[in-house]
């Protein structure tokens, strides 16, 4: 080894180096509609490479040749930098270390005094590049680390910028991400950009924005975007979803939806919308609002069209002018000032008409103010009675029906404020064609089921609560309160109450509503619908000839009536309309009379007046009757011991707590057992009544009811 020093002469070394820039990370901005990307830049100064220098040997040691360094040695420059590696003819060539005076350290190859090949940067904040380098920029495929940003890129670099396919990571722990095309450090051509809170772009790009074909997700607001972009906001024809969220509960329509053209951003142009509830809106749009010419199709299958001004639909007045109408629908299922999101938006449009107009806005922001209030507990009740009847599915969800929100106001007796099932049809049937007031299969969407709650609120307690200020909201409260809180989930009557016995009966329930159906008389109440009173009811019975010694008239009415508050007064209530769900457990409470009759000796009429006796109680009763010890699970010291006495001090403590242990399981074992075979002791009873006694009666009533008919025809013909 040789050490040389500057004598005279001072040996000249071209070190190559190009400004290599960190690349930004990023910030982001969020929004409904958008979201975008602000660049930041590090701190270029401590993470960039000076430009091409003159580097003056003062100090070298090492090997050398005809007096320049030539191999592996040490070199000391004039402005501080050090080297240290190998040299070829007074130039650094191969691999080396380089530390320049400001910190920076360059370790890799080097080829004619430049840094090309394989190698790594580390800057003095602890920032580092590794891979390819070519004239000493980052050039090639290589990984670079911001120590200060935590931010990271690995991929395709060109000239000292990231141009090519790469991923960046704008942070440390890589929740904020891009990966894609880059061109001369811009994002361009196609990737996906994840943002810190884990909104995704996937799609075009063009300078650093969202550009051309691409789709958003916005996952906390529950939205995506599929279509057109420009300069980073929707522009074009696309499709945006609001995904609605799904507590527990089953809905025929999952999210609101909205085809066709955004201009900036906004719904502007040509476009439908798609309700969560069904409707659809097409037609004209600008600046996010229905303007123009357009059709509106309600969930009923109503058709409005015309001329809409922001959001509301033009109609002709007296004078010629035109007004907008409030059908309700189209503010409240996509008004962001409601409290309520659009699957528990309330149609109480009809309602809000009986209050003061001054009053009405007020009076429906408190009203939802106060479902807002009760939220948890309404959806719970919704998924609770939905679940009714039904076999458990994949997800565990229904859609609630009629009958199951009849079954909800029955357990909260309702009916004993003076208000029937039938009546709360008619209040609450928002503009339903007549055939499907009374229907026990048409679907409740929760929306619906909260503004029924709402106005039967309202029918109840607006005389009581008329002095409140927030009439609409006070009387909602007091019904969760005195009737729904109180009585919901203690489920009554002769279907519901036994899961395996409600899916078997069910199975019968279509056929038994058209048998309603054909019974039925035009309802008195002027509304021109078809219903069922009592009277028809036994009218009915008499025609099937389904009254015997057991089942009389009054049996049936005291079957009818059996939830009733006051049944002494019985005369009264011939003339009360009934709904499907009374008329269906009025006839599975008969065929359990039916069974009585058979398996029991004729000691005198099952009294079935009241609550206790409602729901399948009657087998409870016989098999009590047959096996007293059954139900409360008394167990002698002769059962368990074959007729000896017991010594409590002869055995041992172990031993008397296992015994009493294993007792305790056998008892449960033969009180679900006995559960298990009244079930199928009712599903055969009711199967019996239906196949054999009900429908065959049905059957041949209407077989000689036709022939009447035709008889009579005849004779008219004749004559």
């Amino acid at each position: 080894m040789e050490e040389t020093a500057g004598k005279g002469e001072t040996s000249k070394l071209v070190a190559g180096f190009a400004n290599n820039k960190n690349f930004p990370s990023s910030s982001e901005e969020n929004g409904a509609d958008l979201e975008t990307d602000c660049d930041e830049q590090c701190d270029e100064e401590s993470c960039k490479l000076p430009a091409l220098v003159c580097l003056k040997i003062l100090r070298y040691t090492g090997e050398a040749c005809e007096g320049q360094p030539d191999g592996e040695g040490v070199a000391s420059f004039e402005d501080g930098h050090m080297y240290k590696g190998m040299f070829s003819k007074g130039l650094m060539d191969g691999h080396g270390v380089l530390i320049l005076e400001n910190g920076l350290k360059y370790e890799g190859e080097f080829v004619d005094n430049t840094p090309t090949g394989q190698g790594s940067y580390t800057w003095p904040d602890g920032s580092t590049y590794t891979g390819d380098i070519y004239s000493g920029r980052r050039h090639g495929m290589g990984s670079y680390k911001c120590a200060k940003h935590g931010a990271s890129y690995i991929g395709q670099w060109c000239q000292g910028r990231r141009h090519g396919e790469g991923t960046a990571y704008y942070n440390e722990d890589k929740t904020s991400w891009y990966k894609g095309h880059w061109v001369m450090n811009d994002r361009e051509g196609s990737g996906v950009r994840c943002y810190p809170s884990s909104n995704v772009y996937s799609g075009e790009w063009r300078n650093n924005t969202r550009h051309g074909e691409g789709a958003m997700s916005w996952l906390k607001l529950g939205q995506r975007y599929e279509g057109k972009w420009k300069h980073g906001v929707q522009h074009g024809v696309g499709r945006h979803t609001w995904i609605l969220k799904r507590a527990d509960i089953s809905q025929y329509f999952q999210s609101n939806q909205y085809k066709g053209e955004f201009f900036e951003g906004q719904r502007h142009g040509q476009g439908t919308f798609y309700y969560a509830g069904g409707a659809i809106y097409e037609g004209e749009w600008k600046n996010d609002k229905k303007h123009g010419q357009g059709k509106f199709t309600a969930t009923d299958g109503r058709v409005f069209e015309g001329e809409f001004v922001d959001d509301r639909m033009m109609t002709p007045s007296l004078n010629g002018t035109r007004t907008p109408t409030s059908f309700g629908v189209f503010h409240v299922l996509e008004n962001p000032s409601s409290v309520l999101g659009p699957d528990m938006a309330l149609g109480i449009g009809g309602l809000l008409e009986k209050i003061p107009e001054s009053r009405r806005e007020a009076e429906q922001k408190q009203v939802e103010s106060a479902v807002m209030r009760e939220n948890a507990e309404l959806r719970s009740l919704y998924s609770f009675y939905s679940r009714l009847g039904r076999a458990p599915s994949p997800d565990n969800t229904f859609t609630l029906s009629c009958l199951q929100f009849w079954r909800l106001l029955k357990d909260c007796c309702i009916h004993r404020h003076g208000l029937t099932l039938t009546q709360v049809d008619r209040f609450t049937r928002d503009q339903a064609s007549l055939a499907e007031i009374h229907s026990p299969f048409a679907p409740v969407l929760l929306r619906e089921f909260l503004s029924k709650l709402v106005i039967v609120a309202f029918y109840i307690y607006n005389k009581d609560m008329e002095s409140e200020k927030h009439l609409l909201a006070a009387c909602l409260l007091r019904l969760m309160a005195e009737d729904i809180l109180p009585n919901a989930r203690k489920v009554k009557g002769s279907l519901f109450r036994q899961p395996d016995f409600a899916l078997e009966a069910l199975k019968y329930a279509e056929r038994c509503w058209e048998v309603f159906e054909a019974f039925c008389g035009v309802s008195t109440s002027g509304g021109g619908e078809k219903t069922m009173t009592l009277r028809q009811l036994m009218w009915m019975f008499k025609d099937l000839r389904l009254f015997d010694q057991q089942l009389t008239a009054a049996t049936l009415q005291e079957v009818v009536t059996a939830e009733n508050r006051d049944c002494n007064n019985q005369s009264s209530s011939l003339e009360q309309e009934i709904t499907f769900l009374e008329f269906f457990e009025s006839l599975l409470l008969c065929a359990d009379v039916k069974r009585q009759q058979v398996s029991d000796a004729p000691e005198g009429r099952v009294p079935l007046g009241s609550d206790h006796h409602t729901g399948g109680n009657l087998l409870e009763e016989a098999d009590e009757k047959r096996s007293p010890n059954r139900r409360t699970g008394n167990v002698t010291a002769q059962e368990v011991g074959g007729g000896q006495e017991v010594k409590r001090q002869e055995i041992p403590q172990i031993a008397s707590h296992n015994e009493h242990q294993n007792r305790g399981q056998d008892l449960l074992q033969i009180r679900t057992e006995a559960r298990t075979h009244q079930v199928e002791a009712r599903i055969r009873t009711i199967q019996q009544f239906f196949e054999k006694c009900f429908f065959p009666a049905v059957d041949h009533h209407q077989s000689v009811t036709r022939k009447m008919r035709a008889m009579t025809l005849e004779d008219q013909n004749s004559e």
